[in-house]
């Protein structure tokens, strides 16, 4: 059988993805990108915001059409809207044939079969489970660097975010699973894991009674072969001195914290259901920046939350300007369903949260420039992921660079380069949020 996978959403999701896919290889399907020569497909689906939930359900329609025109058969609903909409789907989306939801993805191949067979498959297991990942994973990332999720669900229960309720509670995976899956991307090439979760910092406190996540690290640096390890999803509240010191000891942790604040006034955050304020956030940077001087900083906003004034507005503007991130990106909030966030007053128009995201982002562009010009003439290592032959150059990233939401540096070399080579580069020039540079021989 020729089997299409289709993976929307986050980096998590595309973890969940990559199981299912090692699972269909093991059972000896061929995996095909050509959808006019699938016989099944799999959508593995996101609806964590309104823009999310509508790519999901016009994928999922676009992939039913192939069951009229194409070779299709079989068509099945997996992850978060498959999850949250198994009802709906049933009722409104006839073309599909099974449905999966977050914690059920470990039975894909049952459910592809029984769909094949005329059967139809619904499997939901509850919130608290944590699949097993027993199979090997099927890397879809390019060989040299993968994703690592170390935790599934979330405790927080933020105001405007509906994760709990389809992904269930914070559930930190055995580190010695961790460390495993770990050694075997290694062994298949990986340089450079990714730690994802839905909040990385709380690792190990619902297993061990504490959090674990500085261990963890320590003992991932101990794998022969791994050169970078990146850190996502750290939440300002979790992050401990502990943290910080294994971060600025431990050469193979990149300098680079991906670390979510979502808005700086204390009125909004405290609304949000957020554990920060003003100062606790000014506080956690200037100690990132004093402890480890040269740390990337990457952080994500919402603008447009209900009840947010022009003066709030200004306030995260005055905040973004001081703060100086290295990274940062905007979302405009999305009201969803059961969250306690869209039942609140003060809902704001679509045309003002848009209007805020472009100032904000035109405030971060000017800051970002800046930041990627002092880098000209200074020396970085890049993780060179392939050539542009038109170009004659080599495209990689750097330390500060996070695959797929930073940006790259493309690479001038008199000799071949092979993508997962880290190579040391001089930065000649700045274009843009990318960077130029010549290879250090």
């Amino acid at each position: 059988m020729k089997l299409l996978f289709v993976s929307l959403g986050c980096d998590k999701n595309l973890v969940d993805s990559e199981v299912m896919l090692g699972l269909i290889r093991d059972r000896g399907w061929e995996i095909t990108d050509d959808e006019t020569e699938a016989e099944a497909i799999v959508v593995n689906t996101c609806c964590f915001i309104h823009d999310a939930k509508e790519e999901s359900i016009n994928t999922l329609i676009e992939m039913g059409e192939l069951k009229k025109t194409g070779k299709a058969k079989v068509l099945i609903a997996a992850g978060c809207l498959a999850q949250r909409y198994h009802n709906e789907i049933k009722e409104e989306l006839p073309e599909v044939d099974a449905v999966i939801g977050t914690t059920a993805y470990e039975h894909i191949v049952e459910a592809v079969e029984s769909a094949w067979e005329g059967k139809g498959y619904e499997r939901l297991e509850a919130l608290d489970y944590l699949p097993k990942n027993e199979s090997v994973r099927l890397n879809t990332t390019g060989g040299h660097y993968a994703y690592l999720k170390i935790a599934e669900g979330c405790d927080k229960h933020c105001t405007y975010c509906i994760i709990p309720k389809i992904r269930g509670n914070f559930r930190s995976a055995p580190m010695e699973k961790l460390l495993e899956e770990a050694s075997y991307l290694v062994r298949g090439g990986v340089k450079e894991l990714i730690l994802v979760a839905q909040e990385t910092t709380l690792y190990g406190k619902d297993l061990y009674g504490e959090k674990r996540l500085p261990e963890l690290l320590r003992k991932l640096c101990q794998i022969s072969g791994l050169e970078w390890i990146r850190l996502l999803y750290c939440y300002p509240e979790e992050i401990t001195d502990e943290l910080i010191a294994v971060i600025k000891e431990e050469d193979k942790i990149c300098n680079y914290l991906d670390m979510p604040i979502q808005h700086c006034s204390d009125s909004i955050l405290k609304r949000m259901g957020r554990r920060t304020s003003r100062a606790e956030l000014v506080s956690i940077v200037e100690k990132l920046r004093k402890e480890i001087p040269d740390i990337c900083l990457r952080t994500t906003l919402i603008t447009g939350f209900p009840g947010e004034t022009k003066e709030e507005h200004q306030e995260l503007l005055d905040f973004v300007d001081s703060m100086e991130f290295d990274r940062l990106g905007v979302f405009t909030y999305s009201p969803e369903e059961n969250t306690a966030a869209a039942r609140m007053e003060g809902q704001i128009e679509e045309a003002v949260k848009e209007s805020r995201q472009e100032e904000l982002m035109a405030l971060q562009q000017e800051i970002a420039f800046e930041k990627a010009e002092e880098t000209e003439g200074t020396k970085l290592f890049a993780l060179i992921e392939g050539f542009l032959p038109e170009d004659n150059i080599y495209i990689g990233r750097t330390y500060k660079d996070a695959p797929n939401v930073d940006g790259y540096i493309f690479v001038q070399a008199d000799r071949e380069l092979l993508s997962g080579e880290i190579v040391p580069v001089y930065v000649t020039e700045a274009k843009g949020y990318d960077l130029i540079g010549e290879l250090i021989q």
